[in-house]
């Protein structure tokens, strides 16, 4: 199966100072958590595969097209492409409808009436659809982040790019948009720090951590990473890399060396990412 996007040891610098590291990565039908701390080059690599930055070297392709390659490539694959990133400036004194349906026709959306019916479709996908005459001023703070997905989805992209598609959002919303993505027919890459979001909905899981990717994989795969390494205890293991009292009263313990008195308990995803964290920041011959 080909690819819908690819990189091809793709770098970004900023002046001197790498932001993203030489990455080689397909992405394929399916969706795509991207986790990593701040810093770390996610909201680079999600700007390089919009097309809103030009690497600094390397190639890389967009439904077919190489968007490093000419301004009308670059073109063809913008209208494949949608794109929400994690902040949103909004036009003063626009409703909800008129600000979808302009940037409609930013989309090229000629005929009016089809464009009418896709604003009113994704106003629905969203769950907004009794807001669309309402200015986006008296929206509130989950209503404008639906509003900014709502954008990235007219058309069907062929590529999803949510840069933290859920801050702001309540547990029910939250839930609601891991449903609307999961149906959806193409590719869709998430960068987000809520790693339940990752476990409840990636099919695929890339790390990101000083601009380079250290895992690549499935959550399943993830999990294995850490399996046998997180405890549950009355008191903290030696050496672990983070460690707090849960509700029950008893200490969870993610990576050291586990007290007699501990059992070892299933991984999260959020244990997984620790540990791979913590391990690229220690020295060697020394166990976490």
């Amino acid at each position: 199966m080909s690819a819908i996007a690819s990189f091809d040891s793709v770098s970004k610098k900023y002046g001197r100072a790498p932001a993203l590291r030489a990455t080689s990565l397909n992405l394929h039908r399916g969706v795509v958590g991207l986790l990593g701390p701040n810093g770390a080059g996610k909201t680079t690599m999600l700007r390089l595969l919009s097309t809103a930055l030009p690497p600094s070297s390397g190639r890389i392709v967009v439904c077919g097209f190489d968007v490093t390659e000419s301004h009308a490539d670059r073109v063809e694959a913008r209208r494949r492409i949608g794109y929400c990133p994690q902040e949103v400036t909004f036009p003063r004194g626009m409703t909800a409808f008129a600000f979808l349906d302009y940037l409609a026709v930013l989309k090229e959306w000629t005929d009016k009436g089809r464009r009418h019916a896709e604003v009113e479709r994704v106003l629905d996908l969203v769950h907004l659809g009794d807001r669309g005459a309402m200015k986006i001023a008296k929206l509130s703070g989950g209503q404008r982040r639906r509003l900014a997905i709502a954008q990235a989805l007219v058309g069907s992209p062929d590529l999803l790019i949510l840069d933290e598609p859920t801050t702001g959002l309540d547990p029910e919303q939250r839930a609601s948009l891991r449903g609307l993505l999961s149906g959806l027919a193409g590719t869709v890459l998430i960068s987000t720090h809520q790693t339940e979001d990752v476990s409840a909905l990636c099919d695929r899981v890339l790390v990101i951590d000083a601009g380079a990717i250290r895992f690549d994989g499935t959550v399943t795969e993830l999990l294995a990473t850490a399996a046998g390494r997180v405890h549950l205890g009355p008191a903290a293991t030696s050496g672990a890399v983070q460690t707090w009292k849960t509700g029950t009263g008893l200490v969870r313990s993610v990576g050291g060396q586990p007290a007699p008195d501990s059992s070892v308990v299933d991984p999260s995803v959020e244990d997984a990412y620790l540990l791979l964290r913590s391990e690229r920041h220690t020295p060697q011959g020394v166990n976490p």
